[in-house]
């Protein structure tokens, strides 16, 4: 049986991949910084229906910025892949806590390889790490793809272009199976409501019941490449059956400005979002990135990878799924 350590298994991602692996027959330890909180129960409770026993699914306490910690799990539980998504994944947070997420996203990665490193090299672990196109920022060119230059435009950004580039130094430096997915932004109806997409979703439900008014947004000047996050939790899982480790862009090659986001939730309970939006300056960020746009091809064309579900589709995935709730 597979063995496979997701650290941040509470997350969106976390939730879908662990769904994957399980269903492949993989046995999964996830790992999060508080496991006595409901969405470890309900994680857990779905987790039976996803596995042949109980066995297969378990939830730990880590502190991924304790390297001694990290590798003690590590050394003791022996995985066969590592699927690093924990961090602190705010970007608008990371502003006001930029040593903290350093400390999550850039430390934690380093903590990881390190303990992989020192696993017996017939054994030693695959390790996916959790890039972002955030890491693009202010890019110059669209789509981007693994040969457009880091432009930085947050110290959630900055953190995470630290772990990529520990993950290629220790790739080229000590042969470590790590490979970077460089995920444009991807939604699903696990969103945090503090993310943007999810709280427009999460309002449009709240306003066609009746139960709020307006909704209140920062900058809406600005658009992302957005995807289905059950589509590329498959992207991960294939970057680590591939034969050599490398960087890869996920994404759907689409951007899509903020108001048509808005257009095709608002749409689907029958209301203008111009009449419930209210703009609030002070939820614009410091720096802002306007256009981030992706290019999948070589996922296409080394992991046979591309995504499954369109943008209107995604939106009212996640409007139904809030409609559902609020009723």
């Amino acid at each position: 049986m597979q063995r496979a350590l997701i650290t941040g298994v509470t997350g969106q991602d976390g939730w879908y991949l662990t769904e994957l692996l399980l269903k492949r027959g993989y046995q999964v330890l996830g790992t999060t910084r508080n496991p006595a909180t409901p969405s470890v129960l309900e994680l857990q409770e779905s987790a039976a229906g996803w596995s042949e026993s109980p066995e297969q699914f378990r939830v730990v306490r880590l502190n991924l910025t304790d390297a001694e910690q990290v590798d003690q799990l590590v050394q003791s539980f022996e995985p066969h892949e590592i699927y690093n998504l924990a961090a602190q994944s705010h970007v608008g947070q990371s502003f006001s806590s930029p040593l903290d997420t350093l400390a999550a996203n850039a430390r934690g990665a380093l903590a990881l390889l390190e303990a992989i490193r020192r696993m017996p090299a017939a054994s030693a672990a695959r390790m996916y790490q959790a890039s972002s196109s955030e890491m693009f920022g202010a890019a110059e060119s669209y789509p981007q793809n693994e040969q457009t230059p880091f432009h930085p435009r947050s110290p959630y950004a900055c953190a995470k272009v630290c772990a990529y580039h520990l993950c290629v130094l220790y790739r080229e430096s000590y042969g470590v199976f790590v490979s970077n997915g460089i995920l444009f932004n991807h939604e699903s109806p696990r969103r945090p409501a503090s993310y943007v997409t999810r709280k427009i979703t999460r309002a449009a439900a709240r306003i066609a019941a009746g139960l709020e008014k307006e909704l209140t947004l920062g900058n809406l000047d600005v658009g992302r490449d957005w995807g289905f996050a059950g589509d590329y939790v498959d992207a991960m899982w294939r970057m680590l059956q591939h034969d050599q480790p490398d960087d890869f862009c996920v994404a759907t090659n689409q951007w899509r400005r903020l108001d048509e986001f808005l257009e095709a939730a608002f749409s689907r309970i029958g209301r203008n979002w111009r009449d419930v939006v209210r703009i609030d300056p002070a939820l614009c960020r410091p720096a802002e990135v306007t256009r981030l746009q992706g290019d999948y091809s070589k996922a296409e064309r080394l992991l046979g990878w591309r995504p499954t579900t369109s943008f209107d589709d995604l939106v009212r995935l996640m409007v139904d799924a809030d409609l559902a709730a609020v009723q």
